[in-house]
């Protein structure tokens, strides 16, 4: 039987609520996250045009002579140039799932995949703030640079309309996307959805969040399934005899997504909702930092 549109309004609305409750404390996790992982990595920061003083290099033979810094070569008679830090912001844009699938926790995890795919993106909003990285929500949130860029976020998922994939109408050639998401919709969809963010020019960082249930399929006997977008449920007799082809379907899945960004050159891990949210988090920014990595698996 369809879903009547008020029930699903209502449990949109407490979706919204129980997101709301939960928001400061997750800000507050991502901020610590945050500053944790930032004191062990390097930054977006490379040389070029800028003001900002950044490291002093040998001088290579060929260069202008007024581009040495002659204080610092002569301490220990060896020729120094002075570099300054590229200060070009880039747009990066994140996007985290918050529609219901993305609710489930089992026992085997202590944090739902929503909880977690907020919080690393308050927490990489913030590192990337603090780089003075400009920063946005599709359809949520313009790009802006500035120290308060987290709590902008937060308040704008409070008002945003849950839907499984960001709005790629905004994105501007260059620009840096990270999906934090299950990805469970049919892998058609997804493949036109990548297809979509290509021709626009965007680089694609993808994140897909699972609860270790999820992998691991630990259920048996008679089981009855919901499907938390449309409510609809399914009764199996004996639930331990679909394992195998569960997992054969979702790792087929898997792989065919995994496949689709490599062939786009843009970047892909799976994070699980049991390991620590900071290795999520260094997987994004290296990813950004660095570039991308399609032959990566796991974070």
């Amino acid at each position: 039987m369809a879903q009547k549109p008020e029930t699903g309004d209502r449990q949109r609305l407490q979706q919204a609520r129980l997101l709301s409750s939960r928001l400061p404390d997750l800000l507050v996790a991502a901020r610590r996250i945050a500053t944790n992982v930032m004191m062990g990595v390097h930054g977006r920061r490379r040389a070029g045009p800028g003001e900002t003083f950044w490291q002093f290099r040998s001088y290579v033979p060929g260069e202008p002579a007024k581009r040495i810094d002659w204080r610092r070569s002569a301490r220990d008679h060896h020729l120094y140039v002075r570099e300054r830090e590229w200060e070009a912001a880039q747009t990066i844009w994140i996007w985290p799932d918050l529609t219901a699938s993305m609710q489930f926790r089992s026992e085997l995890s202590k944090t739902s995949k929503i909880d977690r795919a907020v919080v690393l993106a308050l927490a990489l909003g913030d590192m990337l703030a603090r780089g003075g990285e400009r920063v946005g929500v599709p359809g949520m949130m313009q790009p802006r640079i500035g120290s308060d860029t987290a709590e902008r976020m937060a308040a704008a998922m409070l008002n945003a309309e849950p839907v499984d994939w960001p709005p790629t109408l905004q994105l501007s050639r260059f620009a840096d996307i990270v999906v934090l998401s299950d990805c469970l919709a049919p892998i058609e969809e997804l493949r036109g959805r990548l297809q979509q963010v290509a021709a626009q020019g965007a680089r694609l960082h993808i994140l897909q969040i699972f609860d270790p249930a999820e992998e691991s399929f630990p259920y048996d006997g008679r089981l009855e399934f919901r499907d938390p977008e449309t409510g609809g449920t399914w009764l199996a007799e004996r639930a331990g005899g679909l394992k195998m082809r569960y997992q054969d379907r979702l790792a087929a899945h898997r792989d065919e997504l995994r496949t689709m960004a490599k062939r786009a050159g843009y970047s892909f891990a799976v994070h699980h909702t049991d390991r620590p949210a900071a290795e999520g988090l260094l997987f994004l920014h290296g990813r950004l930092a660095r570039g991308t990595d399609p032959l990566a698996v796991s974070a």
